[in-house]
């Protein structure tokens, strides 16, 4: 039996978020018998539970700000620890989502690797270039990265760019590195076009079917809603601008309200969340087009999701994101009216060019970023014995 620990999500069962849910698509999707999962879910209390064939740890941390993840990350590797001394589990690996603890994590991997156990880590995207971090927090998040990339014996990169990014700035410590892209569920909504609850939420939001461009996604600047809206606004499309995301005591929106009076374009419409992943999925397939400004690296699931289910995708032309549309998408840069004149020329494209965009773009999930492809490379490097 291999024993495989996973620290760094929230946990599981998921309820939103990008690594909880690979761990449950990890475990709901397994095919080996031979792998037993270990997973670390942030809670109020310390039990320990089974979901499927996951054995689950419940690691209760106090409410200390931003420093509570990186204190959660140490008490469940600690845990891992703990356990496998405890259970004499020899060759298990802990796999850690993110590189939060690297000036922490050397005397932990010591004591793996006096067990038998190796480490692999999850960087997960450019964490030190997000806007909400001060300067000292964004200095603490790349220490951690390059230390986390020190001690690892094995990175997994979701994504071809972040790991080409681990071994040109980190080639002093010799990283072994392997890609696993992020997964996408690509099948269709279950609601038809006529379910009660797709036609309420189109009547409260005042928008129709194929007569909106989406964007799903954290309101943060660096996944650059100020382009997006500035750009939306300065086109001539008669469409509107659906953003769900959640906007409630957000500095950043009241700030480009002020800047952009968006408020004032009828067009721009902020509809909040939509918790429903079926009803979610059934707006995506609806959607004229969906606009994708993220940049701060890694792949992302919105977009992954938006190319599963949405014709037409209009992605900032970033390494990240063309790795991933390749020919299922186009491209837009932030320079002045480039957005703007996309949009207006997306309004006169053939039926049979957005046909083949459509196309290319399921096919390129299907083939390279389906669930049940992405666990059945997990499953073959977690069995590999020369790692």
């Amino acid at each position: 039996m291999k024993n495989v620990f996973i620290i760094g999500s929230k946990g599981i069962p998921a309820n939103y978020g990008g690594f909880e849910t690979f761990v449950d698509e990890l475990v709901s999707r397994q095919k080996d018998e031979n792998i037993k999962y270990h997973v670390s879910c942030l809670s109020n209390d310390t039990k320990e539970f089974q979901y499927k064939t996951a054995h689950c740890f419940n690691v209760n941390v106090p409410n200390i700000g931003p420093a509570k993840a990186v204190y959660y990350d140490i008490s469940a590797l600690k845990y891992c620890v703990d356990y496998i001394k405890k259970n004499n589990l020899e060759y298990a690996i802990v796999y850690i989502l993110a590189c939060r603890i690297g000036p922490f994590v050397g005397k932990y991997v010591k004591q793996l690797h006096a067990l038998n156990c190796k480490v692999f880590v999850n960087p997960d995207g450019h964490e030190w270039k997000r806007a909400k971090w001060n300067y000292l927090i964004r200095k603490y998040w790349k220490l951690s990265e390059k230390l986390m990339v020190k001690h690892a014996d094995l990175l997994i990169c979701d994504s071809e760019n972040i790991e080409v990014y681990i071994q040109e700035n980190y080639k002093q410590y010799q990283p072994k590195t392997t890609f696993i892209a992020y997964g996408a569920d690509t099948t269709k909504s279950t609601l038809q076009d006529d379910d009660e609850k797709l036609l309420k939420w189109y009547k409260d939001e005042d928008v129709k079917p194929k007569e909106y461009y989406l964007v799903v996604g954290r309101f943060v600047p660096e996944n650059n809603y100020e382009t997006m809206i500035k750009e939306f606004m300065k086109s001539d499309t008669k469409k509107d601008f659906v953003l769900i995301t959640n906007v409630e005591e957000n500095k950043f929106y009241e700030e480009l309200k002020k800047q952009t009076h968006f408020d004032k374009d009828l067009r721009i419409k902020f509809v909040g969340t939509v918790y429903n992943q079926q009803l979610l999925k059934k707006i995506r397939e609806n959607a004229y087009g969906y606009l994708h400004g993220h940049e701060v690296g890694g792949t992302n699931p919105s977009l992954l999701e938006a190319l599963a289910t949405t014709d037409l995708n209009l992605l900032l032309d970033v390494g990240f994101n063309e790795e991933v549309g390749e020919d299922g998408a186009v491209y837009w840069n932030k320079e002045d009216m480039n957005l703007a004149r996309l949009i207006n020329n997306l309004e006169l494209i053939k039926e049979k060019d957005l046909a083949e965009l459509s196309n290319n773009a399921k096919k390129r999930i299907n083939e390279h970023y389906s669930w049940d492809l992405i666990v059945g490379k997990y499953e073959e490097i977690i069995n590999e014995r020369n790692i």
